[in-house]
């Protein structure tokens, strides 16, 4: 896809937000993306030490981005690829997330066009996200039973998507996160206890070692989708592009010894 590694870190116990899931042992995150966190849509990829597989739901529908040099790569790799309509191809990554990748000249902005959820009722999916989070609707599709919300015209989209049913959000537990100035965080608060919604983590103070100390508070949709937003000053700070995160994730997975536990297990290890 040539997203490129923008930091690595490696915790030694659990996130007290619970950003690698309800696990409280050893993990890693490393932020992938096309450029700087400031100005770019970026994955956040969160490995669990020990745990060698989660079971996938049907609320994260995939990824959509512009690039004629993924597609590219993935057939001189030997990829497989699904063409779903003219010129999109799906792709399927190790552990079964979907990215879509639009067969087109990659773009100067940023290539992530949207992130696609699933939902079980969307007017009301989208009366949340608009009407609560503030997002604007781009599109609503009543047969498609779809829409595409977001916060600014040249910004990753966010698409919602019917399901037709329940939403399951399987074991692998990930969420939306966005930065905002750190003293609209303590009002979202407010407004979330005033309308009856769920707040998964009040407002509360992480600390990163060696960086600075975000804030941050966490939600969840209708559907139980997970919504973070961070103070944008300290986030900044934080997420600085780090010079040397390719190399600290080589070191961190050739110490991993997983493949150890993978044999112990009697389990393939899933390789690219």
């Amino acid at each position: 896809l040539t997203l490129k590694v923008l930091r690595h870190e490696e915790f030694e116990e659990g996130c007290k937000a619970s950003c690698n899931g309800p696990y409280d042992g050893k993990w890693s995150k490393t932020m992938v993306g096309y450029g700087p966190e400031d100005n770019h849509f970026v994955a956040e990829l969160t490995y669990n030490y020990g745990i060698g597989e989660y079971r996938l739901g049907n609320d994260f529908l995939g990824i959509t981005l512009v690039s004629s040099q993924a597609v590219s790569n993935a057939k001189k790799m030997g990829w497989p690829l699904k063409e779903v309509t003219t010129g999109i191809f799906e792709a399927e990554a190790p552990g079964g997330y979907k990215f879509y990748l639009e067969d087109k000249e990659q773009l100067k902005q940023d290539p992530v066009l949207k992130v696609t959820l699933g939902v079980s009722d969307l007017q009301k999916s989208v009366n949340y996200w608009s009407d609560l989070l503030g997002m604007k609707i781009y599109e609503k599709d009543e047969e498609k039973q779809r829409a595409l919300l977001g916060y600014a015209d040249n910004q990753c989209k966010l698409e919602l998507k019917s399901v037709g049913g329940v939403v399951d959000h399987g074991t692998a537990f990930g969420r939306i996160a966005f930065s905002c100035a750190k003293e609209e965080l303590p009002n979202i608060e407010a407004l979330m206890k005033k309308e009856n919604q769920k707040i998964l983590t009040p407002l509360v103070s992480l600390d990163t070692p060696g960086k600075a100390t975000v804030q941050v508070i966490i939600l969840a949709d209708p559907d139980g989708h997970e919504i973070c937003f961070v103070g944008d000053e300290a986030f900044r700070d934080l997420s600085k592009v780090d010079p040397n995160g390719d190399k600290l994730l080589d070191d961190a997975m050739a110490a991993d010894n997983s493949d150890k536990w993978f044999a112990a297990q009697k389990r393939k290890k899933a390789s690219a």
